[in-house]
């Protein structure tokens, strides 16, 4: 399956979470490339070596930069 990745930035609702590089916990990451399928995002942080995937409505806000 063919996905289209975009870079940005991610805001997650609270009690959310993603790992960062350093292997944190966090609910926001200011860079990162998204993608979306169904009621999901895909996220793949820099310095990470897998794709996490949250539901739709953990999501608070996610800003696309334009290149």
């Amino acid at each position: 399956m063919d996905e289209d990745w975009a870079e940005g930035s991610v805001d997650l609702v609270d009690g959310y979470a993603v790992v960062d590089a350093a292997d944190r916990a966090v609910s926001s990451v200011p860079r990162a490339l998204v993608a979306f399928q169904g009621g999901f995002v895909k996220l793949r942080i820099p310095g990470t070596d897998t794709v996490q995937v949250v539901s739709a409505p953990a999501v608070r806000l996610i800003t696309l930069t334009h290149g």
